[in-house]
């Protein structure tokens, strides 16, 4: 499932990732928060706290996924990854060579550098 995580700047979009996340998920909650932040700032900051292993994001889902990049592409500016699994975090910080954007991985107990980080300007 995907939650929108309340309580962040206006201009991050976040979300939490626990149990199963599907293709509905990802339409509802991603592509809907993704496009609402795009519309009305021009660029992404988004934020992605797994607290689920990545195989539990269905096939559905990681297509999903792939189009809401695409979609955005020029768009993105950081994306910060919050996770325990340390393959996540090292993907997140070699993604940033095939993106316009930046992004980074970061620990579960680096949860505030992730948004202090997402927030500044650089």
């Amino acid at each position: 499932m995907l939650t929108e995580i309340t309580g962040l700047p206006d201009h991050i979009f976040g979300v939490r990732a626990t149990g199963e996340v599907t293709s509905e998920d990802i339409k509802s909650v991603l592509l809907t928060g993704l496009k609402r932040t795009a519309d009305r700032f021009k660029e992404i900051r988004y934020l992605l706290v797994l607290e689920t292993d990545v195989k539990n994001f269905t096939a559905g889902a990681w297509v999903q996924d792939v189009k809401a990049g695409l979609q955005n592409f020029d768009k993105w500016k950081k994306i910060a990854v919050v996770s325990a699994e340390k393959g996540v975090e090292w993907f997140t910080d070699v993604f940033t060579i095939a993106t316009p954007g930046k992004s980074k991985g970061f620990k579960p107990e680096e949860i505030e550098e992730a948004k202090a980080w997402l927030n500044a300007e650089d």
